[in-house]
């Protein structure tokens, strides 16, 4: 993010940029459908209500943003043409880029920004900490909205370009006054492709057609940032949530991309001329345990550490990774390889299963049921499962293991009852690295209770050492204070860090341009 005063007009810029050419006519229906295996069922359409990723690549497919991160972490004007306001001011000034249009044919005005930043700011754990700053979100006319801080916070632009889970998208004003935690019916937005409810079969199909009322910015695409064209007239998501299923399609051309190959089946893809594997996202993914602090067991820090004892990362990454190329050790609260990482701390992940029983019994562990829930159609997040399930028992105590679909761990993790009563105790999942490298963007190592992230821990110590990170006045500074954050998160701990993965995804080589990066990008990729 620029540190100066910024007021960056949007017709000189683009004088400056080359042009994107149009994309060509394909010939045949095949030809101008890209269909994609994701890896896992769209559920639910509303990208705010949930961080699961499969609805944020549905997002990124709908809707567009005010500003988008760029390969080089930089943040960038998107639907913004212009912008003043910067550091230490506590007056920001947005103007939109003329001829935004949503999907329905209305144009996107200020009117609809205040009411997506509102209601995005009250879901998600950066857009949380905003708000807190904020005095009031205003329109001044129909392009142009002005946000007034009860303080400086300098990082701003780092909210609302934040580039995963949950991301500030726009939306129509008749759906962002919606209650931020009931669903919007309808998926429209005014991004480069058109959602088609009236194609969507959940568990099955999901179809995407291209928006030919959407005007790309005219810098090249960068991850979420630059020239967002849509080369392709449809994108199809097929729901093969079977492995094997899955790959057969992808060898004999039913489909054209496969997201997240099981990487058991890694070998057997590579074997076909018609079929390109890549590592298209050079930060990699953080594998983890999540759980929750409402009930017992997990209600008593002795016992979440005890389990973190317990853990033994290689014994994860070799079950759900299998091949040290696509893995490493991770001992740390933000990603490892990128500037906050650190093993402050570590020594709390001992993988010493005979202490770890000791600190159980210490802790007053009193052989209450364990619920794991674990979607068979994720096989990382279910292999993380079965060692889990297994290490618990070793520990001792009482596990229930419940194998199910991701949609319906999604709809039960947001359950708050005890876990013999349809809730839960622990949970798998991954988050791609740029979400855990510093604590403003965080979401699972927030610990303000109610409004967390599932699972929901409370410490006000962490909260604080979080509000001194945003304020500390410069990266040395930064860099202590995340030290000091991630000694108490070993302590309290909100989740277990399982280790960082790098997930390959595979696609026959007619489809090309794929954008590389951690998140599954649509625009600008073609078939030749």
């Amino acid at each position: 993010m620029p540190s100066r005063r910024h007021l960056l007009l949007g017709g000189a810029a683009a004088t400056l940029a080359p042009r994107l050419a149009a994309p060509a006519l394909a010939q045949g229906a095949a030809a101008r459908t890209l269909r994609f295996i994701p890896h896992s069922n769209l559920g639910t359409i509303d990208p705010i209500g949930t961080t699961g990723y499969v609805v944020r690549n549905h997002g990124y497919l709908v809707y567009d943003t005010l500003f988008a991160t760029d390969a080089e972490f930089r943040i960038r004007p998107q639907m913004v043409e212009a912008w003043e306001g910067a550091g230490t001011d506590t007056t920001w000034t947005f103007r939109l880029r003329e001829g935004l249009r949503f999907h329905d044919g209305e144009p996107v005005r200020a009117q609809d920004c205040v009411p997506s930043l509102r209601r995005w700011g009250a879901r998600d754990a950066f857009g949380q900490t905003l708000m807190e700053a904020v005095g009031d979100i205003e329109v001044v006319d129909d392009r142009t909205f002005r946000i007034r801080l009860t303080r400086p916070f300098p990082l701003l632009l780092e909210a609302i370009g934040k580039l995963s889970s949950q991301v500030p998208f726009i939306m129509p004003e008749r759906f962002a006054r919606l209650d931020p935690n009931q669903a919007v019916p309808e998926a429209i937005g005014s991004g480069p492709y058109r959602f088609r409810r009236e194609e969507w079969v959940p568990g099955s199909l999901a179809v995407y057609e291209r928006f030919d009322g959407y005007v790309p910015r005219q810098e090249p695409p960068s991850w979420a940032a630059g020239g967002k064209v849509a080369r392709m007239e449809r994108v199809e998501w097929r729901i093969l949530p079977d492995p094997s299923t899955a790959a057969a399609a992808l060898q004999t051309g039913e489909v054209d991309w496969y997201e997240q190959p099981a990487f058991d089946l890694l070998p057997l893809l590579q074997r076909s001329r018609e079929i390109r594997i890549e590592q298209i996202d050079p930060v990699g993914s953080i594998l983890m345990l999540r759980f929750n602090h409402l009930h017992p067991p997990f209600d008593n820090p002795g016992v979440r550490r005890a389990v973190q004892m317990a853990v033994n990362q290689a014994d994860y990454l070799q079950a759900v990774v299998g091949n040290p190329r696509h893995f490493r050790e991770c001992k740390s609260f933000f990603t490892c390889g990128t500037p906050l990482a650190s093993d402050a701390g570590a020594e709390a992940m001992g993988a010493d299963l005979e202490r770890a029983r000791r600190m159980l019994r210490e802790a007053g562990y009193g052989n209450e049921p364990v619920v794991i829930i674990s979607p068979t159609d994720i096989p990382a997040n279910h292999q993380q499962g079965v060692v889990t399930q297994d290490l618990l028992q070793r520990l001792g105590m009482r596990v229930e293991f419940v194998a199910t679909d991701w949609g319906t761990v999604l709809a039960r993790r947001a359950s708050r009852n005890p876990p013999g009563q349809g809730g839960w105790s622990i949970f798998h999942t991954w988050w791609v690295g740029p979400d855990l490298a510093n604590p403003a963007l965080h979401a699972p190592l927030r610990a303000h209770g109610a409004n967390a992230w599932p699972g929901w821990p409370t410490d006000e110590r962490l909260e604080a050492l979080r509000t001194e990170f945003l304020n500390a006045p410069s990266p040395e500074a930064q860099k202590e204070v995340a030290r000091r954050i991630q000694l108490r998160a070993f302590e309290v701990v909100p989740y277990v860090t399982i280790g960082q993965m790098w997930q390959p995804t595979a696609f026959r080589r007619n489809v090309q341009d794929i954008i590389g990066g951690p998140i599954p990008f649509f625009w600008n990729v073609r078939k030749a």
